[in-house]
């Protein structure tokens, strides 16, 4: 079998295995730090503070003056939505360190043929270390699932962004302008977004960068106003089953009925100060892929305690980083599942096959 027969079997085993186990989740039953995959940060099980009982008194004048000065929808009633407060209990998982950049998305764009997103040639947006930005909810989901993983839950982003002490902001309590890219060009940055490493000052408890501005973050979530008030859920949240029905310009001012919504999280670059904090809930329609609204997203996965299941999740990554010929990605992923399964003979031959086109 020649070398191109060989990827192209890799990139349908890779498909085939993705499809068997997008979505699946494990709980945690070690007591074990297991290691991260490349550019993911562990955000460890136990409880954390979701919501905030009251938006500061400052927000109310700030919000209208905001949404006076830049035409962006967010109002004081746009606060309701983020109480009360309540103890979570998450499972340990996985969280991408960076929010998908332009080079990360090309490599799925080239193994599976998908569309380019919008604005994919805007010179101020497409740069290889930029967010890509212009993708809609299905978008963000699929190329999840692509890479083994899934999109967070709205959970699961807000406690990678509070860390356990519950800060207002990824970096703590105290809103500074210097940390994120956010409020339409107020940062001072010559193109739109900014590299997916950028403002390393600004990244959260748990190491991971940007959950303030830069673009918007698709959740896996449907919205609802009212779920924080009604829910009874306290352990691994899943959001609202089913989507409700809201208005257009994502306030609570215009009630035209149009549509369900999908969550979004952490404000972008053209976003005001107030929609940047790590409590703020917004949303949009799961087919919108609005410039103006500057939408991206991050990846999570859970983390298996089976090793021969984590074994596996590895031995994917190593399928997906050999069919994009990344060699030295991928030894370091198959090297990782050998660890865990050092006698699984598909490994072994995975791993002779990367050392032979690698010549590592």
């Amino acid at each position: 079998m020649g070398w191109h027969s060989k990827k192209l079997a890799i990139k349908l085993v890779t498909l085939l295995l993705l499809t068997v186990f997008a979505g699946t989740s494990f709980p945690l039953t070690s007591a074990a730090e297991p290691p991260a995959p490349e550019n993911m940060a562990l955000v460890n099980a136990g409880g954390f503070m979701r919501g905030i009982d009251k938006p500061p008194a400052t927000h109310a004048n700030a919000i209208r003056s905001s949404s006076q000065n830049t035409n962006f929808p967010v109002l004081k009633e746009a606060f309701a939505d983020e109480g009360p407060a309540r103890m979570i209990y998450l499972s340990a998982y996985f969280i991408d360190t960076y929010e998908v950049s332009n080079a990360r998305y090309i490599e799925f764009i080239k193994a599976t043929d998908y569309p380019a997103p919008a604005y994919w040639d805007h010179h101020q947006l497409n740069q290889p270390n930029q967010p890509v930005t212009g993708v809609n909810w299905y978008d963000a989901n699929a190329y999840c699932h692509w890479a083994n993983k899934r999109l967070p839950t709205e959970a699961e982003w807000e406690k990678a962004a509070r860390g356990p002490a519950g800060s207002i902001y990824p970096w703590g309590n105290e809103l500074d302008y210097s940390k994120a890219n956010f409020q339409k060009g107020k940062t001072g940055q010559k193109h739109i977004t900014v590299p997916v490493d950028a403002y390393p000052e600004g990244k959260s408890y748990y190491g991971v960068y940007n959950m303030a501005g830069n673009v918007f973050e698709w959740v896996q979530d449907w919205y609802d106003p009212n779920y924080y008030k009604t829910s009874k859920e306290v352990r691994n949240p899943k959001g609202p089953q089913f989507g409700i029905k809201i208005g257009t310009t994502g306030t609570y001012l215009n009630q035209q009925v149009t549509g369900k919504k999908k969550v979004i999280r952490g404000g972008s670059w053209f976003a005001p100060a107030q929609s940047i904090t790590t409590t703020h809930r917004f949303w949009n329609d799961p087919m919108n892929n609005s410039y103006g609204v500057g939408l991206g997203f991050r990846c999570a996965r859970s983390v298996e305690s089976d090793s021969q299941m984590q074994a596996r999740s590895f031995y994917m990554d190593a399928l997906i980083q050999m069919g994009a010929e990344k060699y030295k990605e991928a030894m370091i992923s198959i090297n990782k599942a050998l660890k865990n399964n050092p006698d699984n003979k598909e490994y072994r031959k995975l791993k002779a096959m990367i050392e032979e086109q690698s010549n590592l």
